[in-house]
């Protein structure tokens, strides 16, 4: 979970075969609530289920998704604010610029982990 492009708030770690929607869940779960009361979190459409929505209202956030198009009753979402979804997937993508973050050559997570958070050090630093 990332606030900007420059500013990662929660990692986890998950096995490949695991879904995004429950592992965000977990996340979201851990955070213990939003910082501000109304504040916007914007989600990919792999978080857009009525559960992890839900959740998100539950702990004070405004889940700002796109409805699936599939959907019977779709909702309004605010989408100058999901644009701004593109500065996450930034910091995403800075990370992968690191080879031992793209290639994960690290067997232990903890070892993995420590690696990211450091990758996440320079780039602050940067």
């Amino acid at each position: 979970m990332a606030a900007t492009a420059r500013c990662a708030l929660k990692l986890a770690l998950s096995p490949g075969q695991a879904g995004d929607a429950p592992q965000g869940r977990a996340v979201l779960k851990s955070l213990g609530g939003a910082p501000v009361a109304g504040c916007a979190l914007c989600m990919d459409r792999a978080y857009e289920g009525d559960e992890t929505r839900q959740l998100a209202e539950e702990l004070g956030f405004v889940p700002v998704v796109p409805p699936n198009p599939n959907r019977v009753q779709p909702w309004e979402y605010n989408r100058v604010t999901y644009r701004r979804r593109n500065e996450v997937e930034r910091l995403f993508r800075r990370l992968k610029g690191y080879r031992r973050v793209c290639t994960r050559y690290d067997k232990l997570d903890v070892l993995f982990l420590a690696f990211v958070h450091l990758a996440l050090i320079f780039d602050a630093l940067r």
